[in-house]
């Protein structure tokens, strides 16, 4: 399938977005995500996610999926993180490329991915009859025990592999985030694998951390974006002094740095997914998660100043919003590590590709 340029949308994309938008507005409702956080599974939505073609965008055609980019991809993972859709998206969107990459098939249902933190690496290894078992602990892993399989990278056969294992495989000990999304640690105790294969060319050993890190910011771009409409129109229907509180000089400021942020964000994170489609994106991610993390930040401290005590309680919807923003931004890498990782490669190109490695982005 030919790409369309850099920062335009291709027709597939077009389409997703469209589906995705809709099936978003009738679906994930305030009851969903209230049900949702009490540990009730949302079948209804994923269903609907898979008979609409949205969980595989990036996979094959000829494997099911609907063979698009990332830049089609970037679509649907910013409008589940704009709608707070509680179920894997992201992580099964990548599952499925890391799969299609190791041209392993994909299997239907929810997936999840491990590693997630950087000094958690597995172990693949030699089982009998020819096949592979894998070992080690994977903690935070989102939707770990719910999710039909895991799709691991790690070691093996002297380079990175990527291996699908099924659900059960492993210990699952229970946990969450402060959005109450399952964040659960997997305990692989020479668990069995369902298959694996060498990664392909463009997956490292880290690509969990680096693809985790893309999709997460593409989301939070898309919180941002729910935070400065709700803002915007609570600030036109709340009235103080006789007149809507959008009037006040002072809450313009709030609302207009808020735009700012999520306009920042949003391109950071769309051209993170363009450079993925083209080249190694880790640079672009390391920049779109930085500033996706530091507009979370101050834009949800924004968006509640602006709705005073009401947006604190839970019968309000914001929180939905600001809860996983606060714990989006630490998953995948923190602003910090990822500053970190920014800095050292520009150390190391030295200070004379500095400018040209900076334009040509």
């Amino acid at each position: 399938m030919s790409r369309p340029p850099r920062g335009h949308m291709s027709e597939l994309g077009s389409l997703l977005a469209d589906t995705v938008t809709r099936l978003f507005n009738n679906l994930v409702t305030k009851e969903l995500i209230e049900s949702a956080e009490k540990g009730v599974w949302p079948d209804k939505l994923w269903r609907a996610l898979e008979e609409g073609g949205l969980t595989l965008p990036l996979v094959p055609e000829s494997r099911g999926g609907a063979g698009g980019a990332w830049s089609d991809a970037h679509v649907v993972v910013r409008a589940a993180g704009k709608h707070a859709a509680p179920v894997p998206l992201a992580e099964t969107i990548v599952a499925g490329w890391l799969l299609g990459e190791a041209a392993l098939e994909v299997p239907l249902g929810p997936l999840t991915i491990a590693p997630v933190e950087g000094d958690e690496p597995l172990r693949l290894t030699r089982a009998g009859g020819g096949g592979w078992k894998v070992s080690g602990t994977a903690s935070r892993v989102p939707w770990g025990g719910a999710a039909a399989h895991v799709v691991v990278v790690a070691e093996g056969d002297g380079g990175p592999m990527v291996a699908l294992v099924a659900r059960g495989a492993a210990r699952v000990v229970s946990d969450r985030n402060l959005a109450l999304e399952p964040r659960d640690t997997l305990v692989f105790d020479g668990a069995p694998v369902v298959a694996a294969a060498a990664a392909g060319r463009r997956i490292g050993v880290d690509a969990v951390i680096l693809y985790g890190a893309l999709v997460r910011a593409a989301q939070m771009a898309g919180a941002l974006e729910s935070l400065l409409e709700q803002s915007a129109r609570y600030a036109t229907e709340r009235r103080q002094f006789g007149r809507p509180i959008g009037n006040f000089q002072a809450i313009q400021h709030n609302l207009a740095l808020l735009a700012g942020h999520t306009a920042a964000a949003g391109m950071a994170a769309q051209h993170a997914f363009d450079v993925a489609d083209h080249t190694d994106p880790r640079r672009a991610v390391a920049a779109a998660k930085v500033r996706c993390g530091e507009a979370a930040g101050l834009g949800a401290g924004i968006a509640h100043q602006v709705h005073g005590a009401i947006g604190f309680t839970y019968e309000h919807s914001l929180h939905f919003s600001t809860r996983r923003l606060w714990s989006w931004r630490a998953e995948f890498g923190s602003e910090s590590r990822w500053a970190q990782a920014l800095g050292r490669a520009a150390a190391a190109r030295g200070a004379e590709h500095l400018w040209a490695d900076l334009t040509a982005r």
